[in-house]
């Protein structure tokens, strides 16, 4: 077990190859202010290059909020250079975490609105309690949502449903977001962590670079610059030059399970 306490927003804990991050700000619905997204990123970024981690799992303190938004008190009287800026960090910080090269799961633990949906949908499944809500109701504050909310919920739900959710600002619940395909499983509270564990879990069992590669690929579907089919044929055939493969098609020929390296 390895905790590390160098954040002052987030607590950080490696166990069982698995790298837990917790918004620590209960006292304020775990709102994303500018330090807990510098802080988010940190982490994040402390991973990508540590084979001891097979996972990454973010969820918010207490029982009430994954993360319930920006912290509004700290932009209010932000100009317009100052909220381009925090945008553009923000961009940042959730590519950042989409393009972590290891499986990221967001455990939604309660209100999961505005910059805390758009964490949320920046994380490559989202696995919901049944108390957690989401929505993106910044046309309430008179603005558009800053974290490639626009982009995301459009991508994961379909045009229709996305702008009837960004103009409105409605605010739905666990089931119906499983509905409409905004997450993954919808479990009880106390069962949240351990669906999240299993799938992580079950990940990690596979060959590392693949899953990374994975990654990879289905997030070129939507990037606009880059061809998904010409990477995904790259990559596919990179792999036949990694022990990985040799090992997963050895131990598939020979009726056992593979013992992969992640090299």
């Amino acid at each position: 077990m390895s905790t590390q306490n160098m954040y002052e927003t987030i607590l950080t804990e490696i166990r069982n190859q698995i790298f837990y991050v917790t918004i620590n700000r209960e006292s304020r619905m775990n709102a994303l202010n500018i330090q807990t997204l510098s802080d988010i990123k940190n982490a994040v970024l402390s991973i990508y290059d540590n084979a001891g981690v097979k996972g990454v799992i973010i969820t918010g303190a207490g029982a009430k909020a994954f993360a319930a938004g920006a912290d509004i008190a700290e932009f209010a009287n932000f100009t317009v250079e100052e909220g381009t800026r925090m945008s553009e960090e923000g961009h940042a910080v959730l590519n950042a975490l989409e393009n972590c090269p290891k499986p990221v799961i967001a455990a939604v633990n309660g209100f999961a609105l505005g910059g805390g949906c758009e964490l949320a949908m920046a994380c490559h499944m989202r696995i919901a309690s049944e108390n957690a809500k989401f929505g993106q109701p910044e046309v309430n504050l008179g603005i558009t949502p800053g974290y490639a909310g626009t982009q995301r919920l459009t991508l994961l739900v379909g045009k229709g449903r996305a702008m009837e959710l960004l103009m409105t600002g409605d605010i739905i619940d666990a089931k119906e977001a499983h509905r409409i395909g905004l997450v993954n499983h919808v479990v009880s509270l106390d069962q949240l962590m351990a669906k999240s564990e299993e799938i992580i879990t079950k990940i990690a069992a596979k060959a590392p670079l693949a899953i990374s590669s994975v990654i990879k690929c289905v997030n070129a579907f939507f990037e606009k610059r880059v061809d998904g089919n010409h990477l995904e044929i790259n990559e596919f055939g990179h792999f036949f030059g990694t022990q990985d493969f040799i090992e997963g098609t050895t131990a598939f020929l020979e009726k056992r399970k593979a013992d992969f390296k992640g090299k």
